[in-house]
């Protein structure tokens, strides 16, 4: 039977942590569906979960070639949603990493931060949006929504600009890593 848990995560990294903390208590992922996670009883730390960013949707080509290259390695394909996947692979069988190198690791953060930089322009154009509807509507004496529904872009867009600060100082300390090294 599965157990069906809510949580929402802006980090990968962080989503990544909590489902191989989860695995270590026995509960492997089986699907994922926007904040939703359903998981299996299974022997704790049997499986270490990776999540990744693709180029295009799972569906594509390219996308496909890919994931069956991962399952030729050994790494079982769990799930999408949208262009993340969810992978695992037996911990048995030794360390699991998909970014092996600082330039995939770095090609792989630009990935994620480019996503989150697309969802902050259009929440910020929504923003501007609901504010000069907002103002007209005061002008107009009708109602406030618009104000409301800026007011909530601009915090969005205020915890989006923070992730991707986060992403950029990653980035940064990677290339800074990556100079050193050669």
């Amino acid at each position: 039977m599965l157990q069906k848990i809510h949580k929402l995560y802006c980090s990968y990294e962080k989503e990544e942590k909590w489902l191989n903390g989860m695995a270590a208590k026995g509960m492997m992922l089986k699907q994922y569906n926007v904040g939703t996670y359903f998981f299996e009883k299974d022997i704790p730390g049997k499986y270490i979960y990776r999540i990744e960013l693709l180029e295009n949707l799972p569906s594509h080509p390219e996308s496909k070639s890919y994931i069956e290259f991962m399952e030729d390695t050994g790494v079982e394909y769990i799930c999408s949603y949208m262009r993340w996947v969810y992978f695992r692979k037996k911990s048995s069988e030794g360390p699991f990493d998909l970014y092996s190198d600082l330039d995939s690791k770095i090609k792989h953060y630009n990935k994620v931060l480019q996503l989150f930089l697309i969802v902050f322009f259009i929440n910020l154009m929504a923003m501007i949006s609901n504010l000069v509807m907002g103002i007209q509507a005061m002008v107009n004496r009708n109602i406030y929504v618009n104000l409301g529904f800026a007011a909530i872009s601009f915090i969005v867009a205020c915890l989006i600009g923070r992730i991707i600060w986060v992403y950029k100082k990653k980035v940064k300390k990677l290339k800074k890593e990556k100079q050193l090294v050669e």
